[in-house]
């Protein structure tokens, strides 16, 4: 809103001072602080505020270290990260951007998903919290409408450059055409660009979306399941989901500026220097609520946040045809969510095999998801945290190599 505020009073008075709304990089450094205040500012209200209606955690004794002690940890701290992101967002990003309606839908979906689960596991105590099939059933429908967006939406281009240069007043410069495309790039290979529509050349016409809204559904299901299992412990999911932010938001701004696009010959997207804007929010919330989720916790963001989180990097990297990077750029979260589903795989082979008794002794993990196998070890869950954090960060600048080695 600020944005539209600032270039009317440029045009309409020459404010001085106004023009610097237009300027990304401005606009993004707004965003981080008042993320970063509106967390730290409001954030103990609104603990005080769940302390206040008993919204505390329940505990199941998992025989971990210190586990008991956090039993009445309030939770639902999603709702920190949600304001000290969508304030920020709304004031100082262009909101007939599609990318930004795509986040600030994905946004709201799914920490109301995350609601509901944390409303019946805390008020209705049942500890299953929403059905599984309820909450795949929301991902799903989020992944229609980002997919059907992307596939469908004329907005959502990308800037193809004609060979050659021709002469200009300013010098010689490059012809290019924005068209409509579903092109993505694939990291660590020369020629690194793939068009989804091909996987939909077999199809009727009618139907030749459905194999990239597939794709699309995959992608946000497993990175938001991904980012839920990694809050486990404290400070784990907010400070991982921090440094994949920094690492969109280079991308975001990359892509989105014509000089660095093509200094760097990587994918030209128009319009997605806006979700600069985004990342840096969701960085300074995610920042700022470790400020109260950090060892020990005084919240826990609960299934609220957790979702949210995962939901909002699937967006991104999709929006900035990223998505292939996924599996590295969110390493930790895809360590945590196999580590699960190989504890339970190998569980059920066992006791196929051999036995309850001898599968229940001889387990794959002494518990998962990952983090609960180090901390059953003997590590404390600070130091746990901190490494992951410094695996995430070796990830991240893996990523950021991929702009370079091909």
């Amino acid at each position: 809103m600020l944005y539209y505020l600032f270039t009317y009073l440029d045009k309409a008075f020459d404010f001085p001072g106004a023009g610097v709304f237009q300027y990304i990089t401005f606009r993004a450094m707004g965003a981080i602080v008042f993320s970063l205040l509106i967390a730290s500012i409001f954030g103990k209200r609104i603990i005080l505020l769940l302390q206040k209606l008993q919204i505390g955690e329940t505990i199941r004794d998992l025989g971990l270290q210190g586990q008991m002690q956090k039993k009445g940890t309030p939770t639902m701290g999603g709702f920190i990260i949600l304001a000290s992101l969508m304030i920020p967002v709304l004031l100082f990003a262009k909101l007939d951007n599609v990318y930004i309606v795509l986040l600030i839908i994905a946004t709201i979906w799914t920490c109301g998903i995350g609601f509901a689960d944390d409303y019946i596991k805390v008020f209705k105590k049942d500890k299953e919290g929403l059905k599984g099939r309820f909450k795949i059933i929301g991902q799903v429908g989020l992944g229609l409408i980002v997919g059907l967006t992307l596939y469908f939406n004329d907005y959502v281009k990308i800037r193809v450059y004609e060979k050659g240069k021709i002469a200009s007043s300013i010098g010689e410069i490059q012809k290019y055409t924005d068209v409509h495309s579903l092109t993505t790039t694939v990291p660590f290979f020369k020629n690194n660009e793939i068009d989804y529509q091909m996987f939909g050349s077999f199809l009727p016409e009618s139907l030749a979306w459905l194999p990239y809204v597939l794709v699309v559904i995959f992608i946000i299901t497993a990175v938001s399941n991904g980012a839920n299992i990694t809050d486990g412990i404290d400070g784990l999911a907010a400070g991982t989901s921090a440094i994949i932010g920094i690492t969109l938001a280079v991308f975001a701004y990359l892509s989105g500026n014509k000089v660095f696009a093509q200094y760097l010959n990587i994918m030209m997207i128009p319009n997605s220097g806006e979700v600069v804007i985004f990342c840096a929010a969701f960085v300074g919330a995610c920042i700022g609520f470790l400020w109260y989720n950090a060892y020990p916790a005084q919240v826990f963001m609960g299934d609220t946040g957790s979702l949210m989180l995962g939901s909002i990097i699937a967006v991104l990297a999709l929006a900035l045809r990223k998505e292939l990077l996924i599996p590295v750029m969110c390493g930790i979260f895809l360590i945590e969510l196999v580590s699960v589903m190989a504890q339970v795989s190998f569980f059920k082979y066992q006791k196929r095999r051999r036995g309850l008794e001898y599968a229940q002794q001889n387990r794959l993990l002494l518990m998962s998801p990952l983090h609960h196998h180090y901390q059953k070890k003997g590590y404390h869950e600070a130091k746990i945290v901190t490494r992951f954090w410094i695996i995430g960060i070796v990830l991240a600048v893996a990523c950021l190599v991929t702009l370079k080695l091909r």
